[in-house]
């Protein structure tokens, strides 16, 4: 059994700034890419940044420099900064994980069941 529990989500006035975490817990081998995406009310889900376990990173052009993803290999958890937030980044966040639960060429993606984020005034 895997699980994603992201924490962080709330109310932030435009301008200010969040950091979520993405906490992976269970049976895990490997982790290799880890990721956040959001949605909006009636929108589809988009990737807006993501990290290999490497480190390297990249991000959706709406979000790039506002936005930093780093992890902890250790912890297992990924975080995602967010600064001068705008009201349309208002959405669900989700992370998102590649995980292997024994060696192997090939993980699984697992899902965290989204944080809550609204830009308001």
């Amino acid at each position: 059994q895997v699980q994603l529990v992201e924490s962080g989500g709330g109310l932030v006035q435009p301008g200010g700034s969040l950091r979520l975490s993405c906490a992976a817990s269970g049976s895990i081998f490997s982790i290799n890419a880890m990721g956040w995406y959001r949605q909006a009310p009636g929108k589809q889900r988009d990737l807006i940044a993501v990290i290999t376990s490497g480190g390297s990173t990249n991000y959706a052009d709406s979000v790039k420099g506002r936005f930093t993803i780093s992890r902890d290999n250790v912890k297992n958890t990924v975080y995602l900064q967010m600064n001068s937030l705008k009201p349309e980044d208002t959405a669900v966040y989700y992370c998102n994980a590649d995980i292997l639960r024994e060696p192997g060429p090939y993980g699984v993606d697992y899902w965290g069941k989204g944080t809550l984020v609204t830009v308001s005034s």
